[in-house]
């Protein structure tokens, strides 16, 4: 909006106003619009919620040092998904179909967390909706954005070719051609396409959701991935920059470096009061919908592979359920943790609170940095 007013309309009366034609300018805008717009509504949702008892419910597995946090307001996702969504409006152009599909995946995959935290909270118990059915409504969504990048690759505006960590020249794509000139066997050679975006969709926001179990850890390693895609946007939809670093990109992605910027900032101004101990919880509406847009931007500029770097801890937080409750099944009840996710392990040695999450911050913060140094060493 602003960009159409202040560049499009403006710039040829008022020649600084040239300047919002940049991305660069455009995105620190962005970011520092949804920093302070999460910081300055974050008092009044707090109270709000309060106010509504609309607060957490521990599960009484779980660590009982957690206990303490009960009732603490939930549901801050909100206040997030605002802080992101208003910024992108304001300064991206919106004429590009990435950006409403990764508005689209924040706001779809945080309406699936939303139905999930009020479920909770009309329940009076930590247990929302079944996850069976979470899974179905996660499922759907992911094939629905599948359809949505079919879609865009018909137009030209996305390509299904993936950058591979270490190798230049080697860029496979999911869509079978051969197969797709035929209407009849059409179907079956997007389907190996249509089924690796639910998947990574699906597992990456779940990933997020399950790390979020300590005040100020998910958000903390969101700030650092949003930060790394940030870049990778901006390399992405850069031409000489995309062709100096080889990346397979999709044309016309520059934009989704508004969105990732909002992300960075709408997530540094939650961990302002979701720091320990924590004034809110994001809750499911924020980690669900966090995670599906991580997800979906990381598609859209063809990171998928290197997206195991970018959200690294989150990927090792959903596999230590995976494998913890895969041990339970098929060991006879036997663990390899003493509680899942890792986080709970940790507690569970005795490790604080706060040592885990600085030091899963840090762990992070080096898998970012190597995902963006894999840039150059191909």
């Amino acid at each position: 909006m602003l960009y159409y007013l202040l560049y499009e309309q403006l710039h040829k009366y008022v020649s600084p106003f040239r300047v919002f034609s940049y991305t660069t300018f455009r995105t620190a805008f962005a970011s520092l619009t949804a920093l302070f717009l999460c910081i300055a509504l974050g008092p009044w949702l707090i109270h709000k919620l309060r106010q509504f008892q609309i607060g957490q419910y521990i599960r009484e597995e779980g660590p009982k040092s957690h206990q303490k946090k009960a009732g603490t307001p939930t549901m801050g996702g909100v206040l997030i998904i605002i802080s992101i969504v208003i910024p992108t409006l304001l300064w991206a152009d919106l004429r590009y179909p990435s950006v409403w599909a990764a508005i689209a995946a924040l706001l779809g995959f945080g309406w699936i967390g939303f139905l999930d935290d009020y479920s909770k909270v009309t329940n009076h118990r930590n247990l929302g909706l079944t996850g069976k059915r979470k899974l179905v409504y996660q499922f759907i969504m992911g094939f629905a954005f599948a359809a949505i990048l079919l879609v865009m690759r018909a137009y030209g505006d996305f390509s299904t070719q993936m950058n591979i960590p270490f190798f230049k020249q080697f860029k496979p794509s999911l869509v079978i051609l051969s197969l797709t000139q035929n209407p009849w066997t059409w179907v079956l050679g997007v389907a190996p396409f249509c089924i690796f975006v639910a998947l990574v969709v699906v597992f990456v926001s779940n990933a997020v959701n399950l790390t979020d179990g300590l005040d100020g850890l998910a958000i903390g390693l969101m700030v650092i991935a949003a930060g790394a895609l940030t870049i990778l946007t901006y390399l992405g939809g850069h031409a000489q920059l995309a062709q100096y670093l080889e990346l397979a990109r999709s044309p016309r992605t520059s934009e989704l470096t508004i969105f990732c910027g909002s992300m960075t900032g709408a997530s540094l101004g939650f961990l302002w009061y979701n720091a320990h101990p924590a004034e809110i919880f994001m809750g499911d509406v924020g980690s669900l919908g966090l995670g599906g847009a991580m997800a979906v931007v990381a598609i859209l500029i063809k990171q998928e592979v290197l997206l195991l770097f970018i959200g690294g801890i989150f990927i090792v937080e959903a596999v230590s359920v995976i494998l913890q409750v895969g041990s339970f099944k098929l060991r006879g009840g036997k663990r390899i943790f003493k509680m899942a996710p890792l986080h709970h392990h940790f507690e569970a040695l005795g490790w604080a609170e706060s040592k885990i999450i600085a030091r899963f911050w840090i762990a992070g913060l080096v898998l970012a940095l190597f995902a963006l140094t894999t840039l150059k060493l191909r």
